[in-house]
């Protein structure tokens, strides 16, 4: 999502499908847990390159150009349909699920007493997800956003939206914490790094950290910030990463963006990685972006990349990193005739492209 300026970017239906009903996930999804380990892709391909382990995921994205392929179908998407998008991101052997937001616009995407609800087709589309990701073994950080004006970073502290958003980290915790999915929790509002992490983007996840740590101890949080090709891994680094109260930081790759190309990612990331080991208690995560843009960045469709373009990403960012996320398979992968077929035609070219790698590349057993 891009909370870039992604607060931009997570700031015509495609032709090859359409989103249909699916009847009887609910038993593929209820599989033995042996026999779904045994059939999906090994986690660490024999190259050393890492595969995707886990992808952000949107009820509905903020900027509706970039999601104009996608948001009218997901919008329409049935409870079945959720869960089938979940079971087809555990076949390709994601382990993680990042959802965006929990509101937009002012209106929230469940029955909660902050903001009235958005009329969707399916009643609650996070218990869905979230109950889909129980039957077929994922996690989810759950992204606690957005309150205010999503493109606006300077409402993040203002006193309503706080309240709002600790109002709601409250009713999330209450009518969702039962579930075993709810690994953890994103914040939304993306840090813009220029060279260090400001005390602006500290205050703000600090803010949210604390009340998941009351709410829920022990459970992981994870930001994504953008600007990453900027910062400057020096001493002022490590003292802003050690004051920032997070678990995971996920930094965004910006290859999807034009801001950054795969042949800069090695520089970028291993000066992370050595500010990181400065700093153990903050896992180092990637988002690579595996879109492009149809036309002008942040006014035009998100389409597909090519694999090859992504494979380049992947094989760069893989020795510094802990573990890779993708923004996002939704809208940028399909199985090949698929009855929930969102996004892009060539979705179904980057599903088969990938799944082919990974079957390529799994170590000999």
């Amino acid at each position: 999502m891009s909370g870039h300026e992604r607060m931009t970017r997570r700031g015509l239906l495609g032709a090859a499908g359409g989103w249909l009903a699916v009847r009887g996930v609910d038993r593929v999804c209820a599989a033995s847990a042996s026999s779904r380990a045994a059939s999906r892709p090994s986690s660490a391909p024999a190259t050393g390159t890492k595969p995707i382990c886990g992808s952000w995921i949107s009820i509905q994205h903020p900027n509706a150009k970039e999601a104009v392929l996608w948001d009218p179908a997901c919008a329409a998407f049935s409870e079945q349909d959720w869960t089938r998008m979940v079971r087809d991101m555990a076949d390709l052997g994601f382990e993680y699920l990042v959802l965006l937001s929990v509101a937009q616009d002012g209106q929230a995407f469940y029955d909660s007493s902050v903001l009235p609800r958005k009329p969707l087709a399916c009643e609650d589309p996070i218990r869905a997800l979230l109950q889909a990701a129980d039957e077929c073994g994922l996690r989810f950080f759950i992204g606690c956003g957005w309150f205010g004006n999503w493109a606006d970073g300077n409402t993040r502290m203002a006193p309503e939206v706080i309240r709002q958003r600790l109002q709601a980290m409250g009713e999330l915790v209450e009518r969702y914490g039962r579930h075993k999915s709810f690994h953890g929790w994103y914040w939304p509002r993306e840090a813009s790094i220029r060279e260090h992490f400001s005390d602006d983007a500290v205050t703000y996840v600090n803010a949210c950290s604390a009340e998941a740590r009351r709410l829920t101890p022990g459970k992981p949080t994870l930001i994504a910030p953008y600007g990453t090709r900027l910062a400057v891994p020096d001493d002022r680094y490590i003292r802003r990463l050690e004051a920032l109260d997070v678990d995971i930081i996920a930094y965004q790759d910006e290859v999807g963006v034009r801001k950054t190309t795969p042949d800069e990612l090695p520089r970028i990331y291993e000066g992370l990685r050595k500010a990181h080991d400065r700093v153990p208690q903050r896992a180092l995560w990637a988002d690579v972006e595996i879109f492009t843009f149809a036309g002008e960045v942040y006014r035009s469709a998100l389409v597909p990349a090519p694999f090859a373009r992504i494979e380049q990403q992947l094989t760069a960012i893989s020795p510094f990193v802990d573990k890779i996320l993708i923004y996002q398979y939704q809208g940028m992968m399909n199985p090949p005739g698929s009855p929930i077929f969102v996004g892009h035609p060539d979705s179904a070219q980057l599903h088969t492209d990938y799944r082919r790698w990974l079957d390529a590349h799994r170590p000999a057993k």
